[in-house]
């Protein structure tokens, strides 16, 4: 028996060109997608170790400078060196390119952060007299990424 002809023309073997393209739009929509989604992960992927790095650098810092006495125990003000340090308002203005240790050696794993460090007279705790507090600001950067700020007092008490 023959199957007339109106019949085999109405059915579907398999796709037109049109839903060929069309599928190919869209996979290609939904590839570039998730492939933006993950190029922007892989870049941003060691930013969290960069800024711990960053803590850790101003928190050394900060405990370096916190353990100096706060008056001048020599009398001499703005030793040059930073291995002579020996008060906390001797660290005013301090610009390290690249981390560096209490001897002001360079330390090479963290030469891509520089390190700024700021300390002013206070009035900010109350009950205790300007004249009495210095605020220490400790700016630790990695190129344009990670800026990371630190602040703490010392007293004279």
């Amino acid at each position: 028996m023959m199957v007339p002809a109106t019949d085999r023309s109405s059915a579907q073997y398999g796709a037109t060109l049109v839903e060929l393209l069309v599928s190919i739009v869209i996979v290609a929509i939904a590839a570039s997608s998730v492939l933006g989604v993950m190029s922007m992960n892989n870049a941003s992927s060691a930013d969290p170790m960069l800024r711990h790095q960053a803590s850790s650098i101003a928190e050394a810092y900060l405990e370096e400078i916190l353990l100096k006495s706060f008056d001048d125990p020599d009398g001499v003000d703005g030793e040059a060196a930073r291995v002579d340090f020996d008060d906390v308002d001797d660290y005013n203005g301090l610009f390290d390119v690249g981390a560096r240790d209490q001897f002001g050696n360079p330390i090479a794993p963290l030469s891509g952060y520089s390190v700024s460090i700021s300390v002013s007279p206070s009035a900010a705790l109350p009950g205790v007299p300007a004249a009495d507090v210095l605020r220490v600001d400790i700016n630790v950067a990695w190129e344009s990424r990670i800026n990371f700020i630190v602040s703490s007092y010392r007293t004279r008490l």
